[in-house]
């Protein structure tokens, strides 16, 4: 099969078309013949060496956390599903491929309502607001929240999900147009982190209370406006680190108000808290994907274009999701 392989890290010119092993279901697993992947941030970071795949280590680094395709074989004991279905799945990499194999328990039909290609920037997107949102910060309905980054690809599935749970959300986004956006997904109150304060914002929205959860993709830099902007009890979920990894603690404040800080990630999970998650989605969200839900798709590249898709990612100007088209029957 033709795949997008890492014989080298660096930038963007490393990413290249090139010939790779066909993947050979394991007992449990499933073959997936690929129509469309998802970008993720952690996709570039593979790309620069940073972020490299879960033991044991694949035979060839082919970057790629979700996608989207037909069955086309099944191990043994695969019961969940049959040759010729349609599917999206979570990956530990290998998206970016004209085939992968993948265990049965991180997949799921997809809806008739979906695209190949909404389908295929679904499951890492909308598993990893998922977790943020609700298990990692409990949110339920009434409750508010501040969302980062809430014009990308996370960050918008979670305006999503948030607003459709009762959540009421403010949406930090970098230029006004994203902001707008957000509002269009359901944001109440959207920030543009350039001009305003959103710790400020948060005041002002909450009356001084604060929130009762904070999604955060920038890490060092918003540490402390992400603490004063909780509520007593509050919870902080720290999803990513763009801005940087390192923050001076108020060691005090945490204890004075009762705050909870939570990491999560999704790749580097178990396998079976990972089926876990997926199992639960697949319950709870995906009857409702293609209706209440879907990603809002910024731009498609083909594959071939991959190196420039990623040249785009690093702009920022993205509305939503980045995905790949692998066939060209991904656009009917």
């Amino acid at each position: 099969m033709r795949a997008v392989v890492l014989t080298q890290y660096g930038g963007p010119e490393v990413l290249k078309v090139s010939e790779a092993p066909d993947p050979v279901p394991g007992p449990e697993e499933i073959v997936i013949e690929v129509e469309a992947a998802g970008i993720n941030r952690a996709d570039l970071h593979q790309r620069e060496g940073r972020y490299p795949p879960p033991p044991p280590a694949p035979p060839v680094e082919i970057p790629g956390l979700e996608c989207a395709g037909t069955v086309v074989a099944c191990g043994e004991r695969v019961v969940e599903f049959s040759v010729g279905q349609r599917v999206a799945a979570l990956l530990p990499g290998g998206g970016y491929a004209e085939r992968v194999a993948v265990h049965q328990r991180l997949a799921w039909e997809v809806p008739a309502a979906q695209s190949w290609v909404e389908a295929g920037s679904t499951p890492e997107a909308y598993l990893t607001a998922y977790d943020a949102l609700f298990d990692k910060a409990g949110l339920a309905m009434g409750q508010r929240v501040v969302i980062h980054a809430a014009a990308g690809g996370v960050g918008s599935a979670a305006v999503q999900l948030a607003t459709a749970a009762g959540v009421r959300v403010l949406a930090t986004a970098g230029s006004d147009e994203k902001v707008a956006w957000t509002r269009q997904l359901g944001a109440e109150v959207g920030v543009n982190y350039r001009t305003q304060d959103f710790a400020e914002a948060v005041r002002e929205w909450t009356g001084g209370v604060g929130v009762d959860a904070v999604i955060d993709f920038v890490g060092g830099p918003y540490w402390q406006a992400n603490c004063d902007s909780l509520k007593p009890g509050g919870t902080l979920v720290l999803v990513g680190t763009l801005g940087g990894a390192r923050a001076e603690v108020r060691l005090g404040q945490l204890l004075q108000s009762r705050l909870t800080v939570r990491g999560t990630a999704l790749r580097s999970r178990p396998l079976e808290l990972k089926m876990a998650l997926v199992q639960q989605f697949r319950q709870r969200v995906v009857p409702l994907l293609g209706s209440r839900f879907n990603p809002r798709i910024d731009r498609v590249f083909w594959w071939e274009e991959v190196a420039e898709a990623h040249r785009y990612m690093e702009t920022n100007q993205n509305l939503g999701k980045i995905a790949l088209a692998i066939r060209r029957t991904a656009l009917d």
